[in-house]
Order: structure tokens, then C-alpha cells, then sequence
């Protein structure tokens, strides 16, 4: 009677919740990605007026860049974010050394440009969905 009553209980009946959530990696994304692009502002105000060489600026955007790789947010809209922000850092940070080489930053600028604008894009177009999840996104808009 008791294995039945188990099996009765275990069957299927009770349904899991499939409802995404945000969850604690994807705050922890959107906090890192927030501090990242304050920080990289900073960085690259401190070039524009000479008082960060181009080997800081392109120091902390790898520094940037692994700290974003280290987060995994679970919602694909942030996932898909997180992979465009990496490698818009990783653009930005050649465009400052091919600088600091006396080469073309252009392309490289033109690629971090454009990846952070897909960026943008992908976090307008999924700002109300996440909020009503509990992931506020306007810090990075």
C-alpha cells in the first residue's frame, strides 16, 4: 500500500515550475556589466585627456573581459548580451593597442561600435520581459 501511495505521489502529477526567474547569476551578470562599462568609461576618459596610457586602457579591457566571461547568466536574452559585451571589449581593447602601435584602430572601433549597439538592441527589445522577471536592465541602456 505504501510503494503504491509512492508511486501515486511520484507519478508526475505535482508540475515543476519552468518559469524563468531572475535568477542570481543573472544579477550577478548585470552587476558586473554594469561595473564593467562604468569602469571602461572611466578608462577611456582618463586616455582621451593623457592621463591613462594605452597599455591601461587595453589592460583593463581584457581585465573586463574575463571578468564578463566568469559570469553565466541563465536568461539567453543576457547570454546573448554577455557574448556581444565580451567582444565588444575585446574590439575596444584592439582598437587601443593597434593605437598604441601607430596602426588602424578604425575597424576595430567600428566592430566595438556595432557590437554594442546589437548589445542595446538586445536589451531594449527584452527590458520589459526581464523586468517583470525581477532583472532591471535600464543601468545598461
Amino acid at each position: 500500500m505504501t510503494a503504491l501511495a509512492l508511486v501515486l505521489a511520484t507519478s508526475g502529477r505535482a508540475k515543476p515550475n519552468l518559469a524563468h526567474t531572475c535568477s542570481a547569476a543573472d544579477r550577478q551578470f548585470l552587476e558586473a556589466a554594469r561595473t564593467n562599462m562604468t569602469a571602461m568609461q572611466l578608462w577611456s576618459e582618463q586616455y582621451q585627456s593623457g592621463d591613462a596610457s594605452d597599455e591601461d586602457v587595453a589592460d583593463q579591457a581584457q581585465t573586463a573581459v574575463k571578468i564578463m566571461r566568469g559570469t553565466g547568466p541563465t536568461d539567453w536574452s543576457l547570454r546573448q548580451t554577455q557574448r556581444l559585451v565580451i567582444g565588444m571589449l575585446s574590439e575596444y581593447g584592439r582598437a587601443i593597442q593597434a593605437h598604441h602601435k601607430h596602426r588602424d584602430a578604425g575597424p576595430h572601433m567600428y566592430r566595438a561600435y556595432g557590437l554594442a549597439n546589437f548589445a542595446h538592441n538586445v536589451l531594449t527589445h527584452s527590458q520589459r520581459p526581464l523586468f517583470k522577471l525581477g532583472c532591471d536592465v535600464s543601468p545598461l541602456l
